[in-house]
Order: C-alpha cells, then sequence, then structure tokens
C-alpha cells in the first residue's frame, strides 16, 4: 500500500501484521505486537484518546484490506490481536501517568506534613494541589484496627466518600505509617469530621485524632504533629471516643511537658499506695472512675461494678493512704491530676 494512502497517525506495523496475515496466515510474533504497545504509548503520551486511536487502525485495515481470496478468520484475528496491542500500549502509558502523578502527590505530602522543602517550592506545588499555604489548615489522622494500605479498598471507599461530596480542590488525603491523613482548610471542619466518620465507618472501628488549624507550611507540620500527639495521648489514657479534638485535650501536653514535675507529684501523691494491699492500681482505678462520672458515687460504682458502700470504702482508704480526700472539692484537684500523671507515665509500671 502506498505510504500516502494510510491514514494519518497510524502504525506501519499494523499494516504490515494484516499483510501477513494475508498472505501466509501468520500470527503476530511478540516483537511486533510490542511495537504496536509501544506505538499506543507513544500515542497516549502525545495526548491522542483510545477512541481516535483505534478507530484510525480500523480505518487502516479497511483501506489494507488484501485484495483477492484471503483466509478471513485469520486477517480478522490479526487484526483484533493488533488493535489490543495498540491499547495495551495506551493503557500502559496511561498507568505510567498515574503512578508518576501519584508519587509527585505524595512526595508533596510528605514535605508539607515533615516541613523538608524549601518553602518557595512548596507554596508552587501546593497550588496544583488546590493549597493556598498562607491559609490556616488542619489535619487529621485516622487509625483503624488494621493499618490503612495505600489503595487498598478502604483507603478508596473513605476518598471517594470524602472527595465525592467536597470535590477533591483543597482536600488531600493519603496514607502514612498504616494510618490515614486527610488535609483540608482550617474554616471547613465539616471535611474532618466528615472524613472521620467515614474512616470508622470503613474500618468498623478505629478513631480519628484533629489537630488544631494553623497558618502557612509550618502550620500544617503542626496540625499533623499535634493530631498524632493526641491519638498517642488516647492509647496512653484509654480514650474511647472515635473523634478526638486537639484542642479539647491542650491540658495532657501542658502536664506532659515538665515530666520531672510530674513524677515527683504523683510518687509523692500515690507512693504509700505502693504498700497497700493489690497495690495502687485498684485504688487509680477507682479514682479515674470516680472522677469521670463527675464525682457521683453511684455512677462511678455502676462503672466499677461495685456496690456504693464498697466504692465509698475505698475513697476512704485512699483518704487515709495519701491524706487526700477526693471527695473534698479543694483536694481533689491534686488528686486529679496525679492520676493523670500517672496515666500520662504509666505509673507505677515505668518506675520499676
Amino acid at each position: 500500500m502506498n505510504e500516502r494512502c494510510r491514514p494519518s497517525k497510524t502504525s506501519a506495523g499494523y499494516e504490515a501484521l494484516i499483510a501477513a496475515a494475508a498472505r501466509s496466515g501468520e500470527e503476530p510474533d511478540e516483537r511486533r505486537l510490542e511495537e504496536l504497545r509501544f506505538f499506543g504509548q507513544q500515542a497516549a503520551a502525545d495526548g491522542r484518546t483510545l477512541r481516535s486511536l483505534v478507530v484510525d487502525h480500523l480505518a487502516l485495515a479497511r483501506v489494507a484490506w488484501p485484495d483477492g481470496p484471503v483466509d478471513e478468520g485469520r486477517v480478522l484475528a490479526a487484526m483484533q490481536q493488533g488493535v489490543e496491542a495498540l491499547c495495551e500500549g495506551h493503557k500502559r502509558a496511561q498507568q505510567f501517568a498515574v503512578r508518576q502523578q501519584e508519587a509527585v502527590r505524595r512526595e508533596f505530602i510528605d514535605d508539607l506534613l515533615y516541613g523538608r522543602s524549601e518553602l518557595g517550592s512548596l507554596v508552587e506545588r501546593a497550588e496544583r494541589f488546590g493549597l493556598r499555604l498562607s491559609y490556616a489548615h488542619a489535619v487529621a489522622v485516622a487509625e483503624g484496627t488494621g493499618a490503612y494500605v495505600e489503595g487498598d479498598a478502604v483507603s478508596r471507599r473513605v476518598e471517594r466518600a470524602v472527595t465525592g461530596r467536597f470535590g477533591e480542590r483543597s482536600v488531600l488525603l493519603t496514607t502514612k505509617n498504616g494510618r490515614m491523613v486527610c488535609i483540608a482548610p482550617g474554616d471547613q471542619h465539616e471535611v474532618l469530621l466528615s472524613f472521620a466518620e467515614q474512616a470508622h465507618a470503613a474500618a468498623e472501628g478505629g478513631r480519628t485524632a484533629i489537630g488544631r488549624p494553623h497558618a502557612g507550611a509550618g502550620g500544617i507540620v503542626h496540625s499533623y504533629q499535634e493530631a498524632l500527639q493526641v491519638l498517642d495521648l488516647a492509647d496512653r489514657l484509654g480514650f474511647a471516643e472515635p473523634v478526638l479534638h486537639g484542642a479539647d485535650l491542650l491540658v495532657y501536653p501542658v502536664l506532659a511537658r515538665d515530666r520531672q514535675a510530674l513524677a515527683d507529684l504523683v510518687r509523692t501523691t500515690f507512693g504509700a499506695l505502693l504498700e497497700a494491699r493489690g497495690g495502687p492500681q485498684p485504688y487509680l482505678e477507682t479514682l479515674n472512675a470516680y472522677f469521670d462520672a463527675g464525682c457521683v458515687g453511684a455512677q462511678a460504682a455502676r462503672r466499677l461494678a461495685l456496690s456504693v458502700r464498697a466504692l465509698t470504702y475505698r475513697l476512704r482508704r485512699i483518704h487515709q493512704l495519701t491524706g487526700s480526700d477526693p471527695t473534698d472539692p479543694e483536694q481533689r484537684y491534686r488528686l486529679q491530676t496525679a492520676v493523670i500523671g500517672a496515666r500520662l507515665l504509666d505509673w507505677p509500671a515505668q518506675s520499676r
């Protein structure tokens, strides 16, 4: 066939494949098919749609159909294999582009969460993802009953639900160290709450910590670290809530900031409990339940599966051993602070 008769933007190898099938019934070999895959890959890189690629080659097949009697089945089979190879190449290019884009996206999010990149470069890249780093952003971190993996069914379900409702602009979702992370503008708290709800439902459990909004690229790092700190506190303090807000838990980092002073308070307040029968744990659990119940004895007793009389005895015994009365408002603050400190420091286990 004359080169000038061939439809534009088609592969000469496709025409040769048809001719070989018509001439000798030869099936396309792997070398020729790979050439067609490469052609399809290059076409995708040049911006051609799969539809135009297939249509042009079907038009070429019509023009290049051999004269005279041929085994039509073999020719059609060769045409089909050739078109499949072109489609595979086109898909290969698209998958490569997606992987590249995802790699760029993950690198950007890593730099954003850890503050590792030069600010000018970070701001420029942020605009591609709809983020304005001069504005405040907040970060939510979800941990499930198992590790989240990028691209797994649970992560995809959460991402589809969140972006389907709020769109992809200004919202970034990724996985990091087995957790799922969502970055959103600080004035769009409903995005983070929806993310937390979807993560909890998709994983059938787990919890989400939401950091406070902070401005600038460093603000995202700050909010992310705050969310991680809240998850760590939740583990140590046994919080059961599915959604935890950094703004509601600021007292705990303040208490933990001076660990030596906190340790001294715990030892001074509860040291005598180490010599009590059964050790300090039952008394610490009693105080924790009592304070969590708002110092309502009947409610605390139910939480501990005790009678009110047994609870009253324990509170009285704590008063005798520590010198501080849990039922006295003026002495309660010292005991409650020491209880929190014991949980933060894992006392007495970590004191041995």
